[in-house]
């Protein structure tokens, strides 16, 4: 007969009999395994009622013959029946008090077994005593000792018919009270046989039942474990099982599932499965609705079917379901799982948007903008109306980042975007390209004037100043602005020419916006090469430091000099700082360059007689540098140079992170005995507040007050006196930059300022003439006696809008303050106006003054003169103006 095998989860195949030497010994042996330490439990637990049946026996015979033989107390303890059985009943009730304990005391299964065997052959041996005693001294019939002989046996083969070991032992003490009573081959023939069926019962019986509870204990531990699996699932909140019956109504619910109602497990049982579907009839919850229908009606297997919650919440779920037959093929329902999407859709929404806005200030990121660039140009092409494209950088802004930290950088970002928001407003949309760059797309806006008062109206509320975290910042913007034709412009080079006019924007000293134009791809080659001869620059000993002698209003003497670098290109000649300086700050090479001029003033300053100072610009970079105190006192001490004589010229930037570390660095500063000057004066933010702080020894008056002071169409003295009082009121001194001119002088003499740079007692020179100056008592001035600003004579052709109409005009005696405009209109003083000049660009105006036929213009910003050099010649208008404009202005 082939034996049937199992195998439950990958463990060992079970037969479905146990071996005979198993059956035999396994009671009695120690478990070798968690399963059979648990099945020798369960079988010493059949015997846990034994004793009392085998204390029953014995008390009903020990009774029965006290009754019939009441006398037999009185005989000795060798003929007395009684004893024996009170022994035998002492026995039950211990051996009953073992297996009631054997919990509390950790008994083994296997020793209680054998305990067992041994009290089935005590207490077979007292019942034996007790029937040879009946029988020896006649007490009671033959037929009572033998029936009472029977009684005994069969409790015992009863007791012991569950373990073979027990049934041996029973059979052995059967055996052994046969022989005692009788040696009749008959009775112990029948006694011997009925004990080997008895033990062979015991062996068969044992084998089945040890495998079968084997296999039990295996699919419990499966059954415990798939139920452990369930649960975790479960709670894991990944998913929930549902079941229905034949009618579709819920068996069984997941509490996951239930939660999603707000109720118990057991409030949706008898519930129909498609009530807690959704009745949406949108289009993709439509079609999921009849798809779970047809599978369910069908009774077809289903998976990852996407329907919504019948609930107040948007909850959505991924069904899948098997139906359930029985072994007849009778339909019992559904089985499946579901599992909750409603954080996996809003997480992909929140992938999907991070996809698409900045995650620090929550404007539209790179691609975003990209897309809305694209969009911008196709819609218009179909418009016919351009579009226009701001590029705005932040200026200072990586100052903010490495002297107040990260945390502070990104709260200004978002500060930052908000006004970028508020002023952009209904225009055009704003977004974030990365780090400090941000991008402005304006649909349809292509006017000029609007531009530059968006651009100018930008810059000035960035340039406001911030309050972050307790800390004062202000930085400031730069804008470049392309403007697209329609039809015409792409994306790529859109961007690319507004990234032009940035550059182009950050190099006419930041802070400002310019229109893209043609010329500015040659600039911007030639900046790129510029940079890449300034990074070798040094090495090659191309840059030197020349000196200006800095004299005393009052006796000309010289007080000093200030150190300015200079650049001596080997093809291009002497190349203008304000040129090459801001390069220098782009490129991450200022500090180099600044502690090269550094290290050169002092050594040259300590050549010169001593009271003589020598001033050194410090750039903010460098001033914010931890280290910058000690490479200037590691350069004082190198050269020889007394502290007092190294004048440190800084700027209104260096504050621009108004916090603990920048007082800290002027505290060092002044420690060390060098003097500090606040340099251009008057031209950056909250100058009062610097000055309250900081522990500045100078003041120095930018030459834009200085320059002209001496004219009466200016309110430039009154500036310089009331700088010059308050440096006094500090016990400061002042130093006027910039002075060019005779009446500029004696002005300067009059106002009380203490000290005199420029041209008009010396250019810069170089170290060897600086020398020869530094032994001269006193300087003589040489100069003009007046100034007047320079003017373009030559006629110019300009677009302006006059009275809403497109006009050429023309300008004559062009100035960096204004010009002659000839009109052919009439137009009103006080009219401010955009005036696009051909070739050129736009420059804002307002007029003065007008007569038939002409009047002046005063520029709002200074204009500056060399944007009118000679170009090569153009055939048509520059891309200042959209060219559809340019056609309406012809047609008109």
């Amino acid at each position: 007969m082939r034996k049937a095998r199992f195998a439950i989860s990958g463990d060992d195949e079970i037969n479905d009999r146990a071996s005979l030497s198993e059956a035999l010994t396994f009671d009695v042996r120690a478990p070798e395994t968690i399963d059979d330490e648990q099945l020798a439990l369960h079988r010493v637990a059949m015997f846990d009622l034994a004793p009392a049946l085998l204390f029953a026996t014995h008390l009903v015979w020990g009774t029965a013959c006290l009754l019939q033989h009441p006398d037999c107390l009185k005989e000795s303890l060798s003929s007395n029946p009684i004893l024996p059985v009170g022994l035998a009943l002492v026995a039950d009730a211990l051996m009953f008090a073992v297996l009631r304990v054997r919990g509390r005391f950790s008994i083994a299964p296997h020793l209680l077994s054998r305990l067992l065997m041994g009290y089935i052959a005590i207490g077979g041996a007292l019942w034996m005593d007790y029937g040879l005693i009946l029988a020896r001294n006649d007490m009671i019939g033959v037929s009572f000792i033998a029936l009472a002989f029977g009684a005994g046996l069969a409790a015992a083969t009863i007791v012991s018919i569950s373990s073979p070991p027990i049934a041996i032992v029973n059979a052995l003490v059967a055996m052994a009270g046969a022989l005692a009573v009788s040696r009749a081959p008959q009775a112990l023939f029948g006694i011997g046989f009925l004990g080997l069926i008895n033990i062979a019962y015991s062996i068969a019986s044992a084998r089945t039942v040890i495998a079968n509870a084997r296999k039990r204990l295996r699919l419990e531990a499966q059954a415990r474990k798939a139920l452990h699996f369930v649960d975790e699932f479960e709670n894991s909140g990944r998913g929930w099982f549902w079941e229905t019956n034949s009618a579709g109504t819920l068996s069984y619910v997941s509490r996951q599932l239930a939660d999603d109602f707000k109720v118990e497990p057991e409030e949706l049982l008898g519930r129909q499965f498609t009530d807690l579907l959704s009745v949406d009839t949108s289009g993709d919850n439509m079609r999921e609705e009849r798809t779970l229908g047809f599978h369910l009606s069908a009774r077809f297997p289903f998976s990852d079917v996407i329907v919504r919650a019948a609930s107040d919440e948007d909850i959505h779920w991924t069904l899948s379901g098997n139906p359930v037959f029985d072994e007849q093929g009778r339909f019992l329902g559904f089985r499946g799982i579901g599992t909750d999407l409603t954080e996996q859709r809003r997480s992909e929404q929140e992938i999907t948007r991070l996809a698409r806005f900045d995650s620090l200030t929550g404007l539209p990121n790179r691609a975003l903008m990209r897309q809305t660039l694209d969009e911008a140009l196709r819609n218009a092409a179909n418009r016919r109306k351009g579009c226009s494209l701001f590029l705005i950088d932040l200026d200072r802004f990586k100052n903010v980042n490495d002297t107040l930290g990260h945390p502070v950088g990104d709260a200004l970002l978002r500060q930052v975007a908000d006004r970028l928001k508020s002023v952009m407003g209904e225009h055009g949309q704003v977004g974030r390209l990365g780090g400090d760059e941000f991008k402005a797309v304006l649909p349809g806006t292509v006017e000029t004037g609007l531009l530059e008062s968006l651009a100018r109206t930008l810059i000035e509320q960035v340039s406001r100043p911030y309050m972050i975290e307790g800390h004062r910042v202000t930085i400031g913007a730069s804008v470049g602005i392309a403007i697209g034709d329609p039809g015409r412009s792409c994306a790529d080079s859109l961007v690319r020419n507004a990234d032009l006019a940035l550059y182009a924007a950050k190099a006419a000293g930041r802070g400002k916006h310019m229109f893209y134009q043609s010329s500015m791809h040659t600039e911007a080659t030639d900046r790129q090469v510029l940079e890449n001869d300034l990074r070798q620059a040094l090495d090659r000993n191309e840059l030197w430091v020349a000196y200006q002698p800095i004299v005393r209003t009052a006796g000309e003497e010289i007080a000093g000099f200030e150190a300015l670098l200079r650049w001596n290109h080997p093809v291009r000649g002497p190349i203008s700082p304000e040129k090459f300086i801001p390069l220098a700050e782009e490129c991450g090479m200022i500090g180099k360059i600044g502690q090269f001029v550094l290290e050169t003033a002092i050594a040259e300053a300590a050549r010169w007689p001593e009271p003589l100072r020598v001033a050194v610009n410090l750039s903010p970079i460098q001033f914010n540098d931890p280290s910058i105190c000690d490479r200037v006192a590691s350069a004082l001490t190198a050269y020889g140079l007394q502290p007092a004589q190294l004048e440190l010229e800084i700027t209104e930037s260096v504050f621009l992170a108004d916090n603990d570390a920048t007082d800290a660095t002027f505290s060092k500063l002044k420690a060390l005995g060098v003097r500090l000057a606040l340099d251009d004066f008057g031209t950056g933010y909250s100058s009062l507040g610097y000055l309250r702080k900081a522990p500045f020894d100078k003041i120095k008056i930018d030459q834009g007050f200085v320059r002209g002071a001496a004219s009466t169409t200016k309110r430039n003295s009154a500036i310089i006196r009331a700088i010059v009082t308050l440096a006094e009121s500090l016990g400061m001194d002042t130093t006027a930059e910039g002075v060019e001119t005779h009446d500029d002088l004696e002005l300067i003499r009059e106002l009380g300022v203490s000290q005199v740079q420029g041209y008009i007692f010396g250019k810069p020179v170089p170290a060897e003439q600086a020398r020869e100056l530094a032994n001269r008592v006193t300087m003589e001035a040489d100069g003009f006696s007046a100034q007047r600003e320079p003017r373009h004579r030559l006629m110019r052709r300009a677009i302006a809008a006059v009275n809403g109409q497109p006009t050429e005009i023309r300008l004559r005696n062009i100035s960096a303050m204004g010009a002659l405009v000839e009109c052919p209109h009439v137009v009103a003083p006080g009219t401010m106006m955009t005036i696009d000049i051909v070739g050129v660009g736009p420059v804002i105006g307002t007029v003065r003054w007008a007569q038939s036929g002409k009047f002046g213009v005063q520029f709002t910003e200074h204009f500056d003169l060399a944007r009118l050099a000679p170009k090569k010649e153009r055939t048509t208008s520059p891309m200042l103006s959209p060219w559809h404009v340019g056609q309406q202005r012809s047609a008109s």
